[in-house]
């Protein structure tokens, strides 16, 4: 597993909420094996929730799977390219991740860090403390709630790459 951006401990969270977010349908469209940082563009209403989501007192957490690097479609310095652009656009925003972690490895592998695995739980626990009993695991498809659920946390929501604003309060 890889880290793009790690939890510091001056980061709140301790042992409060966390919002774990996949990348690609959840908090940007979702074009593929994505290597073009012009490509990137914001979901509709996720900016607004994640900023809702960090003045509530959770971490906002990062976790995808990014085969693509390991099936050759674009490198590492492409995906850095992207999650800089990422990064970018959420400041623009007022809002950003907490930490970043994502697993570079095609299906394949049989890698402990591509999700539903939990590796990538892992990574993030080493440098940021959070409750499951009060986070969630929100992504597009039925491996981030099979994520979230072998995590220990009944809290998962599969959230449809249309879905307008992930606010449920």
């Amino acid at each position: 597993m890889t880290v793009w951006k790690r939890c510091s401990s001056s980061d709140p969270g301790n042992e409060g909420p966390a919002l774990f977010l996949d990348r690609d349908g959840v908090v940007i469209v979702d074009r593929g094996y994505l290597s073009d940082p012009d490509q990137v563009e914001l979901l509709p209403g996720v900016a607004e929730t994640m900023r809702a989501a960090a003045d509530d007192g959770y971490l906002l957490i990062g976790v995808s799977n990014q085969s693509g690097l390991g099936r050759g479609l674009f490198t590492a310095g492409d995906l850095g390219r992207v999650m800089a652009r990422l990064d970018q656009l959420l400041a623009r925003e007022g809002t950003g991740f907490n930490g970043f972690y994502y697993c570079p490895h095609i299906p394949q592998k049989g890698c402990r860090c591509r999700k539903p695995a939990t590796g990538l739980f892992d990574e993030a626990a080493e440098s940021c403390r959070w409750d499951p009993t009060r986070s969630w695991v929100v992504g597009d498809k039925i491996s981030d709630v099979a994520f979230g659920q072998k995590g220990g946390w009944g809290r998962s929501w599969c959230a449809p790459a249309t879905a307008p604003n992930m606010r449920t309060r």
